[in-house]
């Protein structure tokens, strides 16, 4: 029942965010432990995406629900199969003069006690790792170098 929740100032405007967390099809590319992605269903204001993630011996498919409410800059996340119990995500893109502030909140449950176990020891430190992951590919992806590479 690990929970993490943090928020961060970021230089890219709250719809270059949006639209980063919501490219679950592109993970693979920046992602840190993330192998593989399937969307199994997309429409405007919904995917059904796998996830491969590897980490250590730890291989697994995560199938999550991904609630896309693009008017109010909201990304929700909830678990759909695989091997946790539940699985509760929000990222909420909050304008800024300068950017905008990312509130991210995950809380997950694995069905597994040794899973659970072994995941609590370095939960806060991968989620870090996930978070600063989307910043540094935003950064990367907004940055006026790689506009003029995509023109």
């Amino acid at each position: 029942m690990p929970t993490h929740a943090e928020k961060r100032f970021i230089a890219h405007t709250p719809e270059q965010m949006f639209n980063l967390v919501a490219a679950v099809d592109l993970y693979p590319e920046f992602l840190p432990w993330c192998t593989g992605a399937i969307i199994r269903y997309r429409d405007k204001e919904l995917l059904l995406a796998d996830l491969k993630v590897g980490f250590g011996p730890f291989k697994e498919v995560f199938g999550s629900r991904v609630e896309l409410y693009k008017s109010e800059n909201k990304i929700i996340v909830t678990y759909d199969r695989g091997p946790l119990k539940y699985l509760s995500n929000q990222w909420l893109f909050i304008p800024d003069p300068k950017g905008c502030i990312i509130d991210f909140f995950v809380d997950f449950e694995f069905k597994s006690r040794i899973m659970q176990k072994a995941m609590g020891l370095v939960f806060n430190e991968a989620v870090q790792k996930m978070v600063s992951a989307f910043v540094k590919r935003a950064d990367f992806c907004y940055s006026e170098n790689y506009k003029k590479i995509q023109k």
